[in-house]
């Protein structure tokens, strides 16, 4: 039995590091913009934030593909088995879970993303494009394809951060990432008044996944940051934030411009 290459599973598999970057937008151009680079192993879609549809998901996964990158998908909690599912119908190879709190939360989705087999399992047979397009697969391929989704959650909240160690030893939970705006709101706080304790925080997550054989990711936008997640033992990356990058140059360059005409 052969099935497409996951190629987030492959290099989580091989022990290789992994760089992605964040999209709100879902066309198709910006994932080849990002792709042609080379610097990518995969591009991320924030629908939790972003507008979006079915069609527009597809031709998301579509463009990665064609240039031989893979995709994740980041997904609400309230309607996460019905996006997730379809999203690994269409070929994303990974799923950012957020918002989860308690290892039953993590649970309860992952049993909603296993395959529905004699071993367990509630994701059915959809008979979607999958990786590459191949519909009407064969049923235990199918099965392999969805076992080989990638599983990310959001350690974003101080219930989920005091159950690290527990949702961290569930089998099938990949990966993990602290939220900080979400943890700083679950405790009371604006995260700029916070910074030294967000940031023991964020290490003792990262230090347990790792005790824990769980692969942290990490979001930053200088390398400077990326060294510093470097040396606590992270081998995966996200670099950049689209709206971030936009809002940077529109309120640096931009701004320094339309200063300047204000002299003529």
């Amino acid at each position: 039995m052969s099935v497409p290459e996951n190629k987030i599973r492959a290099l989580l598999q091989a022990g290789k590091p992994t760089m992605a970057t964040r999209l709100f937008n879902i066309n198709p151009s910006s994932v080849e913009a990002a792709a042609v680079t080379g610097n990518f192993d995969y591009v991320e879609f924030l629908a939790e934030y972003a507008p979006h549809n079915l069609m527009e998901m597809e031709n998301f996964v579509r463009a990665a593909e064609l240039h031989n990158i893979g995709s994740i998908i980041k997904v609400d909690f309230q309607n996460r088995f019905y996006v997730a599912q379809k999203a690994a119908a269409m070929g994303f190879q990974g799923i950012l879970f957020a918002d989860h709190k308690t290892p039953e939360e993590v649970s309860e989705t992952l049993f909603a993303m296993a395959p529905d087999c004699p071993d367990g399992g509630r994701f059915g047979f959809p008979n979607g494009r999958w990786i590459r397009y191949h519909d009407h697969l064969p049923q235990m391929e199918q099965v392999q394809m969805t076992r080989n989704v990638v599983k990310l959650f959001m350690i974003e909240k101080a219930e989920a951060v005091d159950n690290i160690k527990a949702i961290c030893s569930i089998p099938g939970v990949d990966m993990v990432q602290f939220g900080p705006s979400d943890y700083s709101m679950s405790r009371g706080w604006n995260a700029s008044e916070h910074g030294a304790e967000l940031k023991e925080v964020e290490e003792y997550v990262i230090r347990t996944a790792l005790e824990c054989g769980v692969q942290p990711r990490c979001e930053c936008d200088t390398l400077e940051k990326a060294e510093y997640y470097k040396g606590l033992g992270v081998r995966h990356f996200c670099i950049g934030d689209e709206f971030r990058v936009l809002k940077a140059y529109w309120a640096g360059t931009c701004g320094d411009v339309r200063r300047m005409t204000e002299s003529l």
